[in-house]
């Protein structure tokens, strides 16, 4: 059995533990409202940008428009695939960076020409310590998603595809579905896809009417998808960081209740201890007692 003193000492390391766990999941529950009310905040302006482009797609004959060509003329294995992967800045996260990283290296395994783009340094390291190489490390922090830092993404994610160097761009996230579930995640930046626009007010299908978009389709376009593209990528860095939070929340209790649980153990044990001390003094005063007797 160990000494009092050794458990004593036990007991004060669980619970500076303790005290630490518990102030990460505060921390982490802060940052994950404060990163839902942002989003919520800029949402409404993205969801016009994409209800004006539905509606456009819908209202106007066919478009044939750079950011929706899907380039057939380029076999599979020679088209240029770029991947977006959004990873944390640290770990005490449980599984948040291994899924997503994992979830990378097969797509990227998968495919002849790659690009690789990343944002956090926990994908930077992992990336790095694997000998994969890293086309543009986003030298920018997982932790505060913000519009600008997606403008500049979506900015060159565009230069990119504009200019032939790139056939087919992907972001790779994780998705908080809820509280309990998050999912890592594809989803293609460019091209576009006209079925992937949702028509937004069914009821304007129920009359005729005439619209013109001024310069021309081509120009509104031009102007709109950049910020639908900002949008999206906005969007995906916020559900990373959401998702971060709420995995770091999760292993922070988890940790915050194991370390309670060996409290209990331990404060048993001290006491156990503390008595058979005690009860050993008691022994060895009647037997002393006895003995001058």
């Amino acid at each position: 059995m160990a000494s009092i003193k050794e458990i004593r000492t036990h007991i004060k390391s669980v619970e500076q533990t303790l005290k630490i766990t518990n102030a990460m999941y505060l921390i982490s529950s802060s940052n994950l409202r404060k990163a839902r009310k942002q989003l919520s905040d800029v949402e409404p302006y993205f969801q016009k940008i994409e209800s004006t482009l539905s509606d456009i797609l819908h209202h106007s004959e066919e478009i044939n428009h750079r950011f929706f060509d899907k380039r057939p003329e380029i076999p599979p294995e020679k088209r240029k695939v770029g991947y977006i992967v959004v990873a944390g800045d640290k770990g005490l996260a449980g599984a948040y960076n291994h899924n997503i990283l994992k979830l990378a290296e097969e797509k990227m395994a998968g495919t002849a020409n790659t690009s690789l783009f990343v944002v956090g340094q926990a994908g930077r390291s992992y990336f790095q310590e694997h000998g994969i190489p890293i086309d543009v490390e986003f030298l920018y922090t997982a932790q505060d998603p913000n519009v600008g830092r997606a403008r500049d993404i979506a900015e060159l994610m565009i230069d990119l595809y504009l200019e032939g160097q790139l056939d087919e761009v992907y972001i790779l996230f994780t998705k908080m579905i809820n509280t309990f579930r998050m999912e890592p995640t594809v989803h293609r930046l460019l091209p576009l896809d006209r079925d992937s626009f949702p028509v937004y007010d069914k009821n304007r299908d129920c009359y005729n009417r005439d619209v013109v978009y001024i310069p021309s389709v081509k120009a509104v376009m031009d102007l709109l998808v950049p910020g639908y593209i900002k949008g999206d990528i906005f969007g995906a860095l916020v559900e990373s960081y959401c998702s971060e939070q709420n995995a770091r929340m999760t292993a922070m209790k988890s940790s915050s209740d194991n370390a309670r649980a060996m409290l209990q153990s331990l404060n048993l044990a001290y006491n156990r201890a503390r008595q058979a001390a005690i009860t050993q003094e008691i022994t060895e005063v009647v037997g002393g007692a006895q003995a001058a007797l």
